[in-house]
């Protein structure tokens, strides 16, 4: 592989919005694709010994360049916006139900959270954090919902198997009885 192909690559996931994939590689090569993963692990060996302020992550299954850390005050000042997603604690409840429950009905959700959801889902489905997945079998065929890509990529998350466990949730805010109720209720 010469500098050449690693420098095209580069080029890419800096201007990739999306996370880069192999498969998106194989179309952009006309002939003999370079494997991406070997690129991606020349070029990180690279940004790290020459002290970069950017990193490439596995994101979503491609790659994708996100600023270290440390850095992010002075990107958000030069965007002047947090550069976070904004949602309200009742998509945050009905995003991590999704998450942990997924496929699962608008019905089985207003379950779990006991009031109405159908504005908040139009809302997830709106951000592309959520999608419909299909029809459950039972009664009426309700619409089943997942998440995304987009979900994984917002939450810097390379797969669903990423997120913490509830069991750790739960240890994690045992000091805090209030929360602990709300996490029960995903169980």
């Amino acid at each position: 592989m010469n500098i050449d192909t690693i420098n095209i690559i580069e080029a890419l996931l800096f201007a990739s919005p999306e996370p880069l994939t192999q498969k998106k590689i194989n179309i952009i090569f006309d002939e003999d694709p370079p494997k991406l993963n070997e690129c991606i692990e020349r070029l990180s060996k690279k940004f790290k010994n020459d002290n970069h302020a950017i990193d490439i992550l596995n994101i979503a299954g491609g790659y994708q360049l996100r600023t270290k850390p440390e850095y992010d005050l002075y990107v958000r000042r030069l965007l002047n916006k947090t550069g976070q997603l904004r949602l309200s604690q009742a998509a945050l409840e009905t995003l991590s139900i999704v998450a942990y429950k997924q496929p699962i009905s608008r019905i089985d959700i207003e379950a779990i959270r006991g009031v109405d959801c159908a504005g908040v889902i139009k809302t997830l489905l709106k951000k592309v954090l959520v999608r419909i997945k299909g029809r459950e079998d039972g009664p009426g065929r309700p619409l089943m919902y997942s998440t995304t890509d987009g979900f994984l990529q917002s939450f810097g998350l390379s797969r669903l198997a990423d997120l913490p466990k509830l069991k750790e949730i739960s240890e994690i805010l045992d000091e805090q009885p209030a929360l602990t109720e709300q996490i029960d209720a995903f169980k």
